[in-house]
């Protein structure tokens, strides 16, 4: 029977500025397909919330998730599948910077979750897989194209046509993930620590950073080279900007607004 149930619990921090999304289903965490829309309503609303100035994902399970509800799939007609990445891919399309927070397994569709954020952060347990050539299966909800772009084609090959995990010094010495710690306290500390960071700088600028860099890695460097340069001139017109100047001349924190 496929497993039912579980949910993507929402609250917030910072004085509403950071929003927490706690992936909550047991201890190996199994992402249903309950939790997969639930996913991209919790993002549609931290969307909608123009206070919310970052987002961090995170579990409250023993891992942060063994991956998904296997046996579901066999419940879903296959045509509705082709709109299987449009859930756990929410953190792309969201124009605040997701972080992530990994500690334990983080197997198929929680690695394609974890890759849809912007920054990873892991603990020295943690381990990444893709696994589904073990179910005669490819990943579904951009983990083939993520994974590549991040570590290398050669590399994704590899690990995602044998199933082989990726350990955690691994991830962070190719790039998958930006830090590791060495247990979850530290992790929480770590994760609060950037957020911190984050929510003092300027929304828009921020906003923009996330699209240059997304939109621009896909195309030619002279397309992306173009994009940075017009969102560069456009920032110039901001009152974040500036604020920020003359924070600098007057040597005080800058007081961003967003606009």
């Amino acid at each position: 029977m496929p497993t039912t149930g579980g949910d993507v619990l929402l609250d917030h921090g910072h004085d509403g500025q950071v929003a927490y999304l706690t992936l909550s289903h047991g201890g190996y965490t199994i992402v249903t397909m309950e939790m997969r829309a639930r996913m991209a309503e919790r993002f549609a609303e931290i969307d909608r919330d123009s206070n919310v100035r970052a987002v961090v994902v995170r579990s409250d399970g023993k891992h942060f998730t063994s991956g998904g509800d296997i046996a579901g799939f066999m419940e879903v007609d296959p045509i509705d599948l082709t709109d299987l990445g449009q859930d756990v891919t929410a953190p792309a399309r969201s124009a605040k910077p997701v972080v992530v927070a990994v500690d334990g397994y983080c197997f198929g569709v929680g690695l394609e979750l974890a890759l849809s954020c912007d920054i990873r952060l892991a603990t020295e347990r943690s381990e990444f897989a893709l696994p589904e050539m073990n179910l005669g299966m490819i990943p579904g909800s951009g983990g083939t194209q993520r994974l590549s772009r991040l570590i290398g084609l050669s590399r994704a090959k590899y690990h995602i046509l044998t199933a082989t995990r990726i350990k955690a010094q691994q991830a962070l010495d190719w790039g998958l993930v930006a830090e590791l710690y060495p247990d979850r306290a530290a992790l929480d500390e770590g994760v609060e620590k950037l957020v911190g960071k984050l929510i003092g700088f300027s929304p828009a600028a921020l906003r923009t950073g996330k699209e240059v860099l997304d939109r621009g890695i896909d195309g030619p460097l002279y397309t992306g080279i173009e994009l940075e340069r017009k969102a560069y001139s456009m920032l110039r017109a901001t009152q974040d900007f500036a604020e920020g100047v003359k924070a600098f001349g007057e040597k005080r924190k800058p007081t961003f607004t967003g606009r």
